[in-house]
């Protein structure tokens, strides 16, 4: 068993047992090639239309970096392409007919998985969901370095 402190590995460890089932969904449809991770760019870009990549980092809430990442991911897969926005600097990501042709199977999907993890979370003593929410707000309060700082025997002015 692992170490139940290690609460950040048992929380990737938990993602990656999700995420890999899901990756099991798509390769069962013929999608092996597709990532759990693109569906909630695609879902996003079909809801509410083209995006700069820090539109689409803030809307999923991940890093600018992460979000650019996935973004040419997706692009190499063929399922967006970019054009320049107002700022030289910006690029603006949309949907291409492929990725569009692949909407109905991915709302399913997302639907199933939805439903799935709702009776996942009612086999579990606390509502996951609502404790995850919690773990974010004490975060934002006070973030995880603050709280091991406070904790800290080594002397962090060493360097």
């Amino acid at each position: 068993m692992s170490d139940p402190q290690a609460i950040g590995t048992r929380l990737r460890h938990v993602l990656e047992l999700m995420e890999a089932d899901i990756a099991r969904v798509y390769t069962d449809a013929g999608l092996g090639w597709y990532r759990p991770r693109f569906s909630a760019y695609v879902r996003l870009l079909a809801a509410e239309g083209p995006r700069s990549i820090r539109g689409l980092a803030t809307a999923v809430g991940v890093t600018h970096s992460a979000a650019s990442q996935t973004v040419a991911q997706l692009r190499r897969d063929g399922l967006v392409t970019m054009e320049p926005g107002a700022d030289a600097r910006q690029r603006i990501v949309r949907l291409t007919p492929r990725a569009e042709e692949l909407l109905p199977f991915l709302d399913a999907e997302w639907q199933a998985t939805a439903a799935a993890a709702a009776t996942l979370e009612a086999e579990l003593p606390y509502p996951l969901g609502a404790l995850l929410t919690e773990l974010e707000a004490a975060l934002e309060r006070k973030p995880l370095r603050d709280r091991i700082a406070e904790h800290a025997s080594w002397d962090t002015a060493a360097g």
